[in-house]
């Protein structure tokens, strides 16, 4: 009776509420594209607000309307795309699975938790939100927005990265999922979570679940679920150069697949106490006509502050090395002479995007 009456309150709730014309619910009738409409939006939705996601998605479903488009698509095109959405694994793995699903798959993606877990990028929990959504199947949830609801309903201890902590909101989550209209109680939990049971000033008095809520009773919402006491984070220091050319396009250099910004384009980095003057010798056989230090700016990720300062650095015309000024690079060269007046696609981290502009304006 319990889960029947849980879903059922929530069930007319979205029936009356709930979110039914965000960008990713269109054409879900449409059992051929709509498991990748749902699986795109999930993964863009990792650690991300909607209102932050919708012109992504709606950005990436016109560039790439079908997997096999996203497949296809230059490694690159698809970064650029997602520049400024942060954590760009996601993106990564979501041109690989992309391209397992069009190579591999015929296109179709796993409709079981277990094949679609095997793809890269996509959790139990995501793969429930595929499943239960596109396939209209049974299947789990437990995002950010779902541990927050269930948290505070039942009151549970403990922070949600403590694994008996999820564990316990895991067999929750499952006791409370229907077996009828799965896909529209999928929704309605996130959007629940979402709209009502946010974190900081919930609208309780709106929430179909108040009657029976344990945090709600108890004046405890904000309790829960328990924050993990956030440690101090340490900070990183580098050096940016923005190498400007006689032209004035400036030298972009491609980082490693793998680690922070990876595959994104980026500015040549120095350790503080590096010398732009002698980089420049070494790695261009340039000299530097003019040097222009730039105020620091701070970028934080999730486990440590970076502390960037940005050097302009105008190069000299020399005669002697025209080739050096104009920098001609073969295909598959990791450094790029970006131009300013007609920039090409590129991903680029929401910091450098930043002070590409700065220097358009500057170089004015």
């Amino acid at each position: 009776m319990a889960k029947q009456n849980f879903s059922d309150r929530l069930l007319r709730w979205f029936d009356q509420h709930g979110r039914k014309n965000l960008p990713w619910q269109k054409n879900l009738s449409d059992k051929k594209h709509a498991p990748y409409r749902v699986w795109l939006s999930e993964i863009m939705l990792q650690q991300t607000q909607v209102a932050t996601v919708i012109p992504y998605f709606e950005t990436f479903i016109k560039k790439f309307p079908t997997v096999h488009d996203l497949a296809a698509a230059p490694t690159d095109d698809v970064l650029h795309l997602w520049s400024g959405l942060g954590y760009y694994a996601r993106a990564r793995n979501l041109h690989k699975t992309a391209k397992i699903v069009a190579q591999e798959l015929s296109g179709k993606f796993p409709n079981t938790i277990e094949k679609l877990i095997a793809l890269p990028g996509i959790g139990e929990s995501t793969a429930g939100a595929i499943v239960s959504i596109a396939f209209k199947k049974h299947a789990v949830i437990l995002d950010g927005n779902v541990k927050r609801v269930l948290a505070r309903h039942y009151a549970v201890s403990g922070a949600p990265s403590n694994s008996k902590t999820l564990e316990q909101l895991w067999v929750l989550a499952e006791k409370n999922t229907p077996t009828t209209r799965v896909n529209d109680y999928t929704q309605a939990i996130m959007d629940l979570g979402a709209t009502l049971c946010t974190r900081s000033k919930p609208r309780c008095d709106d929430c179909p679940l108040k009657k029976t809520c344990a945090a709600f009773k108890a004046g405890t919402q904000t309790s829960y679920p328990e924050k993990v006491r956030k440690k101090k984070l340490p900070v990183k220091s580098v050096q940016m150069l923005l190498i400007v050319n006689k032209h004035q396009d400036v030298l972009l250099q491609q980082r490693p697949p793998q680690g922070i910004w990876g595959g994104l384009w980026s500015f040549p980095e120095l350790t503080s106490d590096e010398k732009p003057a002698v980089w420049c010798k070494q790695h261009l056989n340039a000299r530097i006509k003019k040097q222009t230090i730039w105020p620091e700016l701070r970028h934080t990720f999730s486990h440590f502050h970076l502390d960037i300062q940005p050097v302009l650095v105008e190069l000299a015309d020399t005669n002697r090395h025209p080739e050096v000024i104009d920098l001609k690079i073969s295909d598959g060269d990791t450094r790029v002479w970006y131009k300013l007046a007609r920039p090409d696609a590129r991903g680029l981290a929401a910091p450098v995007s930043k002070l590409l502009q700065h220097l358009k304006q500057t170089l004015k």
